[in-house]
């Protein structure tokens, strides 16, 4: 049992409830439609947000939720791990909040004469790291091993995270005082960053009205456990990417890096995100195949935070969302010759599909 302190809460919950089959042909389009349902009971009028946290844990990616406080980020990170029945630990951020308490440490126990390895809050399915930019870069560092590697290492020994594992990290970008910024290298691990936003009036009626009587999250049913994630997760990756589809995920990154509106762009490790996320939308929506669409869709969410402005943009107030579109506008778009097509290579009929002429790009854009 892990201990308890004023730093983590651990939610388990009962996976025998869960309602997906994740043996079914359409197990990931089963999974969105009972998670964003258990989601909405709770969260109100935020579809796209609950669609694309369900990308992230399908393409097994971390998220950033970079908002105001008071817009519900925290209480969509536990509906989620609520719903998928997973183990959930709370991270709360201060400027004196350690690595040890983040990864576990080695306690001496007297009885055996030796020290023994005591887990910390990183040892969960779903790890929510609230107000991240509130811990010193020392403690920020402790989660670049777990979100990459799976693991922490203590004393020079390695211990495996439990699977699945994913951090959700919130942080408020009007706020700074006694902040540190996130370094790049750890910005560039979370595969998307979302952005939750005011509700609307009738959302905003419609969570009072919720909220009067109780917590609606004590409603919540887990509609799926760890081993049924891990089965869709993998019918995710085969998820077909054609040739030219590749090209064009490599094409909007590449050109992130070339434009002088940019002074750092895009990663290679962002290219593997693009085109992860891009599976699971594609999952999601019920194909076996990616589109161009599922790419385009994507490309803000993924790409947007990686991104540092060149001055001259900045001083123009242009946005990392600014630049990208007017990347996507000039990035040709691959045909779509056969995308629909399930059998064998999609789209490689095509000439030169790696770099189409400016014609070909213009008419067959999406």
């Amino acid at each position: 049992m892990l201990p308890s302190d004023r730093r983590r809460h651990i939610v388990d919950r009962d996976p025998s409830t869960a309602i997906v089959n994740p043996t079914s042909g359409a197990a990931a389009v089963d999974l969105g439609r009972a998670v964003a349902e258990q989601v909405g009971r709770v969260i109100v009028g935020k579809a796209d947000q609950t669609r694309l946290l369900t990308v992230a844990l399908l393409a097994d990616g971390h998220v950033l939720l970079d908002d105001v406080p008071g817009v519900a980020k925290t209480l969509l990170v536990r509906t989620l791990s609520a719903a998928l029945g997973l183990s959930f630990s709370r991270i709360q951020c201060t400027a004196d909040l350690l690595p040890a308490d983040v990864t576990g440490s080695l306690i001496y126990d007297q009885k055996r004469g030796e020290f023994e390895f005591r887990p910390g809050p990183l040892f969960a399915n779903i790890v929510l790291a609230d107000e991240i930019n509130r811990a010193t870069p020392r403690t920020q560092s402790a989660f670049l091993e777990a979100m990459e590697e799976r693991g922490v290492t203590v004393d020079g020994t390695t211990h495996a995270l439990p699977l699945p594992f994913m951090v959700l990290a919130t942080q408020n970008p009007v706020e700074l005082k006694g902040t540190f910024p996130l370094p790049e290298a750890q910005v560039d691990r979370f595969l998307l960053c979302l952005r939750m936003g005011y509700p609307s009036h009738d959302d905003e009626t419609l969570m009072l009205e919720r909220f009067r009587t109780g917590d609606p999250l004590a409603e919540v049913r887990a509609v799926a456990g760890a081993n049924d994630l891990a089965v869709v997760r993998a019918a995710v990756r085969a998820v077909h990417v054609a040739g030219d589809v590749a090209r064009y995920i490599v094409a909007l990154t590449r050109a992130t890096r070339e434009t002088p509106l940019l002074r750092l762009g895009a990663s290679p490790r962002a290219s593997l995100a693009l085109q992860h996320s891009a599976q699971a939308a594609a999952a999601l929506a019920g194909r076996d195949f990616v589109t161009p669409d599922d790419v385009q869709a994507l490309v803000e969410p993924v790409l947007a935070h990686r991104l540092l402005l060149a001055r001259d943009a900045a001083i123009d107030g242009r946005s990392g969302a600014d630049v990208l579109r007017e990347v996507v506008a000039a990035v040709p778009v691959p045909a779509e010759g056969g995308e629909d097509e399930t059998d064998g290579p999609r789209g490689e009929a095509e000439p030169a599909a790696g770099k189409p002429s400016a014609g070909e790009g213009t008419s067959a854009a999406v």
